[in-house]
């Protein structure tokens, strides 16, 4: 089963690999991430930076998508990362039972549209208006959306902290 899916841009790190791993008690993590997936020099990162207490899948959206459909991960304990918002709703919108979407790091180093930088709207969450458009989408589905960098702050209403 899902334990958690969270955007974070930079998809396993410290956060991830120590603190979220273990907030959730996961025993699998699965990267949705099309550039990851077929990137060497990427996947190979992202498993190095994985905890080795749990097991690493690391798929395109399609694939990823494929494998949290699959009935016998529901007996797993499963933490899923996406890297940014078309990524969040594709799997939000296609995967069930997922008991709720946290948004930690988003929008310092994902790639640039155009010259205009994107809105601040905490200190780890930048967006432009398309991306938030594409979270409100998530937040519409009706799944629990939260902003929470790490297990230790206070989770906030994704809604709340975009304004919508």
């Amino acid at each position: 089963m899902i334990k958690l899916l969270r955007l974070d841009e930079r998809m396993i790190h410290g956060q991830v690999a120590i603190k979220w791993s273990r907030h959730t008690g996961v025993d699998r993590i699965v990267v949705v991430n099309d550039e990851a997936a077929n990137n060497s020099i990427i996947h190979k990162s992202l498993m190095m930076a994985a905890p080795a207490t749990v097991k690493v899948a690391i798929k395109s959206v399609e694939a990823g998508i494929k494998l949290l459909q699959d009935p016998r991960c529901a007996n797993l304990k499963i933490l899923v990362i996406v890297s940014n918002p078309d990524d969040l709703l594709a799997v939000v919108s296609k995967v069930e039972d997922i008991p709720v979407v946290n948004v930690g790091n988003y929008g310092r180093i994902a790639s640039n549209q155009g010259d205009e930088p994107r809105k601040t709207y905490r200190s780890n969450l930048y967006a432009y208006p398309s991306e938030v458009a594409v979270l409100k989408k998530v937040i519409e589905t009706g799944v629990d959306c939260n902003y929470q960098t790490t297990p230790e702050d206070n989770p906030e209403s994704l809604k709340n902290v975009l304004g919508l």
